[in-house]
């Protein structure tokens, strides 16, 4: 074994940060074994100085994070601080001056990963990021090198543990969305502000990195439709059960049936309840992979919190720790496939539309007039009505979202339409 220590700089000590250091103390011994080299703490960068951090020497910890990655000793940096500014720049830094990085900042890596990426090989340093899509579990290194020889097709997951815990009490107990939400709240699965959360912008960060992986084509952010889950309600839930569905929020990645190109997105949708994702409950993750030679293989775990996210930390810690002891690099950025990314308007799948109409004759050959004239086809029809109001539910097979778009806009115009009540998308079938 090495006996020169590890350095390893800390950028951010809070839920993650302090869960990383106390097992790089606890775990010292175990973490040498496997590295072949001990690790030593040599900064923690944090914006307020004078709180107490059990475990941590005081005099390791600054405020000047800067500083702390141009110190040109360090041999790996841990990012934990998230958001775009300051990490992007202290990343780049620590590139410039000598060090690898492990980073769990979905958002910048969905934004600029191409760029880290570049600056990592450029100085012939690596870029580690699993704790950045799904906590604990294991996906992205499965994705850039255990599937590296196999084609993905597919990839279909909820990635969002908060999001998950809500529509999973709204469909377990029947309650609506802002009840649901606030337990999730008063049980610390919810930010005081949700939105990242609950519109999807959290899971569509994660949807843009798990597609550039598993495409080999650059997917930033701004490629992925995003839809937010806020709108659903327990009427919804009440139809997705008379279909035996339920309703998660999904992350989906294709590759086109002919290959020629690649679509990412995140909204609500339908689910059969034979599919193995809708069994996943709570705050859990789960991601499902869909390759030609492995098949189908699902990843299932905690997706957040403290010691989740440290766990995948410390393993991208001992995979870099490993390469710099061996003095090599590990896989950096695949794009080299540089398929482009279709719009949603290109996406084809099945839709559950909830339209409230008059109650009276003729109404559905009108709708379904709007639907044939639109190249939608219907699968099934539900119509209930009582003094003048009606509800009808239609089921369609697969078309395109564009086309299913076109058909919502004229369904509008109908003067038999009182409103559209709801649209879902109808997946993993």
């Amino acid at each position: 074994m090495r006996t020169r220590p590890l350095k390893v700089a800390l950028l951010g000590c809070g839920v993650v940060g302090s869960e990383v250091a106390r097992i790089m103390t606890t775990h010292a011994d175990d973490l040498a074994a496997r590295i072949g080299a001990p690790v030593e703490l040599a900064g923690v960068a944090v914006r307020r100085p004078d709180k107490v951090r059990e475990g941590i020497d005081p005099a390791l910890v600054t405020t000047d994070a800067t500083a702390l990655v141009k110190r040109g000793d360090l041999d790996i940096v841990v990012e934990v601080i998230g958001g775009i500014e300051p990490a992007r720049t202290l990343i780049a830094t620590a590139f410039e001056h000598g060090a690898s990085v492990v980073s769990a900042n979905k958002a910048l890596l969905a934004q600029d990963g191409a760029a880290l990426h570049a600056a990592a090989g450029e100085h012939g340093k690596d870029l580690y990021y699993e704790a950045a899509v799904a906590g604990a579990i294991p996906l992205i290194r499965p994705l850039r090198e255990s599937l590296a020889g196999d084609k993905v097709n597919r990839v279909l997951g909820i990635v969002n543990g908060t999001t998950n815990f809500i529509l999973d009490k709204m469909d377990t107990t029947g309650a609506g969305y802002q009840e649901a939400l606030d337990e999730a709240t008063a049980l610390g699965y919810a930010e005081a502000d949700p939105t990242a959360d609950v519109e999807g912008f959290d899971a569509a960060a994660k949807a843009a990195i798990l597609a550039g992986i598993a495409f080999h084509t650059r997917v930033r952010l701004d490629d992925v439709y995003r839809e937010g889950m806020t709108e659903v309600t327990a009427a919804d839930f009440a139809s997705a059960k008379e279909m035996g569905c339920t309703i998660k929020l999904l992350a989906i990645c294709e590759r086109a049936e002919d290959g020629a190109s690649v679509t990412a997105r995140v909204h609500p949708a339908m689910i059969p309840l034979s599919h193995p994702l809708a069994s996943v409950r709570g705050a859990y993750n789960a991601v499902f992979v869909e390759s030609d030679a492995a098949g189908q293989l699902m990843f299932y775990g905690p997706g957040a919190g403290g010691a989740p996210t440290a766990s995948a930390v410390l393993g991208d810690l001992v995979a870099v720790g490993r390469n710099r002891v061996g003095g090599t690099t590990g896989p950096g950025e695949s794009a080299y496939a540089a398929l482009p990314v279709s719009s949603m308007g290109e996406v084809v799948t099945r839709y559950h539309i909830s339209l409230d109409v008059a109650d009276k004759p003729g109404v559905l050959a009108q709708v379904a007039t709007v639907f044939a004239e639109h190249g939608v086809s219907i699968d099934t029809v539900r119509q209930q009505g009582k003094d003048g109001e009606a509800s009808l539910v239609v089921v369609t097979h697969r078309a395109s979202d564009a086309a299913l778009g076109g058909t919502v806009e004229a369904l509008r115009k109908l003067d038999t339409v009182r409103g559209v009540a709801s649209i879902m998308r109808v997946e993993g079938e």
